[in-house]
């Protein structure tokens, strides 16, 4: 079993895509890992749909991700897209991030989507977290109200390669101080 550290070492953002498709098992492991996702009041504020038809996560991948939005045309390669709609929170939560001045429930769709991609890098498949892509044409071909927002897209899918890149961040005296 791999060690939390060496999954965190493992996860990074996939850009090229195999054509290998993935099993529904996979998938619906990491939508249980996104379902335990702790949350402001326990308000739980996203839906998941997960696009896997070929047909369809090609059109929608095309549309989604084209003209100004072409810098992420390499997710049209991913076989799956996850697209997450944020949902209300609960009153209480609502409430509190209005006094605070903070919008709790994308905080808490970043930890359920990053609770997806872990459990994904566990599976061996790469994930992308995507925010610019176009929502009106999203919502249209998926078939959502006007009112649903879509804040993100995650590709997934099997990375064409294999080889985890070290990751450039900040060293930890640069990112953290302990008092």
């Amino acid at each position: 079993m791999i060690s939390f550290l060496d999954l965190c070492k493992k996860r990074n953002s996939c850009r090229k895509y195999s054509d290998r498709s993935v099993p529904d098992e996979a998938i619906a492991r990491c939508l249980e890992a996104a379902r335990l996702a702790p949350s402001t009041c326990n308000s739980q504020p996203w839906r998941f749909i997960v696009v896997k038809d070929h047909k369809l996560s090609k059109e929608f991948a095309q549309k989604a991700f084209g003209g100004v939005y072409s810098m992420n045309a390499f997710a049209k390669a991913a076989p799956v897209q996850v697209v997450i709609v944020t949902e209300r929170s609960m009153y209480a939560a609502h409430l509190a991030g209005n006094f605070r001045g903070v919008q709790y429930s994308l905080i808490d769709l970043g930890i359920a989507g990053e609770h997806f991609c872990l459990q994904a890098a566990e599976e061996g498949l790469g994930t992308c977290w995507l925010g610019w892509f176009d929502q009106k044409v999203t919502k249209k071909v998926l078939g959502l109200s006007k009112n649903d927002r879509v804040d993100i897209i995650i590709s997934l899918g099997y990375p064409q390669e294999d080889n985890i890149k070290e990751k450039k961040r900040k060293n930890l005296d640069d990112m953290s101080e302990i008092r």
